[in-house]
Order: C-alpha cells, then sequence, then structure tokens
C-alpha cells in the first residue's frame, strides 16, 4: 500500500502567504483548491475554480484568472498539484 505524499513548501512561502484559509491547501485533502489550467516559466499561473469563495490571491483576467499566492504558485510548480 503506498503513502500519503508529504507536501512541503518553503518557510519563505509560507511567510509571504497570509491565507485566509488556514492553509487548508497542505492539509492533503485539497478539496477545495482552485486548478492550475496553465503555467508561464512557474511564475503565471491562470486558474480554474470551481468554487464561490474567491480568495484575496485570485486575479480576474480575461475569461480566467491569475493566482498570485506563493504557497500555491509552489505547490504546483513542485508537484503539479
Amino acid at each position: 500500500m503506498a503513502g500519503k505524499m508529504v507536501i512541503k513548501v518553503s518557510e519563505d512561502a509560507l511567510k509571504k502567504t497570509k491565507c485566509k484559509k488556514d492553509f487548508s491547501c497542505l492539509s492533503g485533502e485539497r478539496t477545495d483548491l482552485c486548478m492550475v489550467e496553465y503555467c508561464v516559466n512557474g511564475e503565471i499561473h491562470f486558474l480554474r475554480c470551481m468554487y464561490n469563495s474567491r480568495c484575496g490571491y485570485q486575479i480576474p483576467f480575461g475569461y480566467s484568472s491569475v493566482c498570485t499566492c506563493p504557497v500555491r504558485k509552489e505547490l504546483y510548480n513542485r508537484y503539479k498539484i
């Protein structure tokens, strides 16, 4: 039986992030995590969010949104989550 994947992000990303969801994305559950549809050079992360609760790091951009959350970006860049 495979073990649960350990998710870690840098202390720098954690310090830069003011999370209103109490870092629920790091719990391993990821039930309210917006999906990254496209990423440009590991810097610009376009989202598809299926949830009504927008966070302060989500910026509308055309028909999509861009994520500026340091933790979310690192999760995608490291783990493709």
